[in-house]
């Protein structure tokens, strides 16, 4: 079972674009989210009441694009069931027992495979 919450990813949102990006606890690599294009993105407001509204939107937007983002990033790393750290599928391991991070496995001395091999 994965266990990606909000707040383990960062947020590298602009005013055109939402995207989010979460770093592997083991190898460092740094993970981002398919950034999505804000609906109002280049269209400036013609009066106040609009930019409210386009604030509200972009707000709304950017929720939608987390949830999309946190279900990315489900897909792309593991919780380790040790040491309970985030990881990218290069660092997590298929053990004979129990699935670990790398540095779990090692100091357990439990062999395992990467779910994902580097290309």
């Amino acid at each position: 079972m994965r266990h990606i919450t909000k707040e383990l990813l960062k947020d590298c949102s602009t005013p055109v674009s939402f995207r989010f990006s979460m770093s592997c606890s083991e190898c460092g690599k740094e993970w981002n989210s398919t950034p999505v294009i804000f609906s109002k993105a280049g269209i400036v407001p013609e009066t106040e009441g609009k930019k409210v509204i386009f604030d509200a939107l972009y707000q709304r937007e950017k929720e939608t694009a987390l949830d999309k983002a946190l279900e990315e990033a489900s897909n792309a790393f593991n919780q380790c069931p040790i040491c309970r750290r985030p990881v990218c599928d290069y660092c997590f391991l298929i053990c004979d027992d129990l699935d670990l991070c790398a540095a779990c496995a090692t100091r357990l001395q439990e062999p395992g495979e990467p779910v994902m091999q580097y290309a």
